[in-house]
């Protein structure tokens, strides 16, 4: 699809850039100075530096030992839920492709002015900057498409535990994921058509890219996961920045098949319409002539072509930062 007609939404520069990387700066020898004392002209370091970089650096760098690799399969597995019923919501509406048009600002007859923006990244950077405030992303597993810099939120203030080794935290792939959704899924969602319900269709739109962000951008708690598990081995191929064979490691062809299969089969269930009767069937076509209110096939791919691919690539980013 075109960017006129398609529906497509152009990335923005001022979104958050794919794999964003914030280094925590941590003290080093080298670093901290402490005052000295001098005992027969040579000067010595005040006694408990050391220690207190010590005390510094697991204060600061270890992530939370609540992180486990039972906590993350729940997580991910209740995700896909939320992944489904998003999609669903979405496939109420048609496309809707004025929503996806830059937007163009004049007083009728005039030549007016042309943003290099749609109604839908509006919406959206608008609803990200209410929620920021809000403190949404004072969580590190929520990542905003567009960079904010909040003063203060109006939430009140909670301690999130530290799951995360500070210089990979903010890996992610939210360009990606904004150009997969608009240019790719959108158009297996939606039908075409114009029922001018901009801005609940826009809304639904969001909540698809938050929890995609959200899910796919979690492979960060997944590398934390298997890093910890194997130090070693992961360790000499992040040194050796090895990406091929870091790839390797992290995959399991046939645990990704088990997911697949899995988030088919709950399109299936949860895109019926159900009676006191039992279910019936409505929705999108799919190839045996059963309807759903979202394809199970387009879930599938999903799955198949981008959440599992980028979330591995995730994982393979935050491990090259692990060791930072």
């Amino acid at each position: 699809m075109d960017d006129q007609k398609s529906g497509q939404v152009k990335p923005h520069q001022n979104r958050v850039h794919q794999f964003r990387v914030c280094a925590l700066c941590v003290c080093s020898p080298g670093v901290v100075r402490g005052r000295r004392a001098h005992q027969g002209g040579r000067p010595v370091a005040v006694r408990g530096r050391r220690a207190l970089q010590q005390a510094l650096l697991l204060a600061v760098v270890t992530p939370s030992a609540g992180l486990s690799l039972d906590t993350v399969r729940e997580f991910l597995t209740r995700e896909e839920d939320t992944i489904v019923f998003s999609l669903i919501e979405r496939a109420r509406y048609p496309l809707n492709r004025p929503a996806y048009d830059p937007i163009h600002l004049g007083d009728g007859d005039g030549p007016g002015r042309r943003l290099n923006a749609s109604f839908a990244e509006l919406f959206i950077r608008e609803s990200e900057a209410v929620q920021a405030k809000a403190g949404r992303y004072q969580s590190l597993q929520e990542s905003p498409f567009f960079a904010y810099r909040v003063p203060f939120t109006l939430a009140p203030p909670y301690n999130f535990t530290r799951e995360l080794y500070p210089a990979a935290a903010f890996v992610n792939v939210n360009d990606a994921i904004w150009s997969l959704y608009f240019n790719e899924l959108l158009p297996l969602l939606a039908k075409n058509g114009d029922d001018g319900n901009y801005a609940v269709t826009v809304d639904s739109d969001l909540a698809c890219l938050q929890v995609l962000s959200r899910r796919i951008n979690y492979g960060r708690y997944v590398a934390e996961v298997k890093f910890k598990g194997d130090q070693q081995t992961y360790a000499s191929l992040i040194q050796a920045k090895d990406r091929d064979a870091l790839m390797k490691l992290l995959t399991s062809e046939a645990q990704e098949d088990v997911v697949k299969r899995r988030v088919e089969k709950k399109a299936t269930v949860f895109g019926q319409s159900i009676t006191s009767d039992g279910p019936i069937e409505t929705g999108v076509n799919n190839s045996s002539g059963t309807t759903f209110k979202v394809d199970p096939s387009v879930v599938y791919k999903l799955y198949d072509q981008w959440v599992i691919p980028l979330t591995k690539q995730v994982e393979v980013e935050y491990l090259l930062h692990r060791l930072d």
